[in-house]
């Protein structure tokens, strides 16, 4: 008798192949997604780095004159290599540690606290960019000299 009173169903949408040029453009990510996703490309970028910090580390503390030579690649460049190339990378390696360790400490959250609440998601993933941009653009103002 219940089965009667019932108003029929509109029949839902069956998508059984995904169009990549129709479909995926209009996806929206959610922010803790695209902060999951920063996170791999930022442990990515400090990977492929990984001898430009060598470099850095090893010219800065070797003795005075590699310290000079270190300060001066930042100043005027090295070879063809302009010094406005040599911070920028330094900046991206700048943010990418940044983000990297912020995202790292949300998800060391998510796991000791058990708050996996898609509210929950989207406040830290929020707290993650805006600490993360906010201290590379600190850190930055500071590389290029602004104070």
């Amino acid at each position: 008798m219940s089965e009667l009173n019932q108003a029929p169903r509109a029949k839902r949408p069956e998508f059984r192949n995904i169009n990549a040029f129709n479909d995926l453009p209009g996806y929206r990510w959610p922010l803790a997604s695209i902060v999951s996703g920063m996170h791999r490309a930022s442990g990515l970028i400090m990977f492929l780095l990984m001898p430009f910090i060598i470099w850095m580390f090893d010219t800065s503390v070797s003795s005075e004159f590699s310290f000079a030579r270190f300060t001066s690649v930042f100043n005027n460049g090295i070879g063809f290599v302009p010094a406005i190339l040599i911070k920028l990378v330094a900046l991206g390696l700048i943010w990418s540690y940044l983000h990297h360790f912020f995202a790292g400490m949300r998800h060391i959250r998510m796991d000791l606290f058990h708050t996996v609440t898609k509210e929950a998601g989207k406040k830290t993933a929020q707290v993650t960019v805006i600490l993360s941009f906010g201290l590379t653009a600190v850190l930055g103002a500071k590389l290029f000299g602004l104070y």
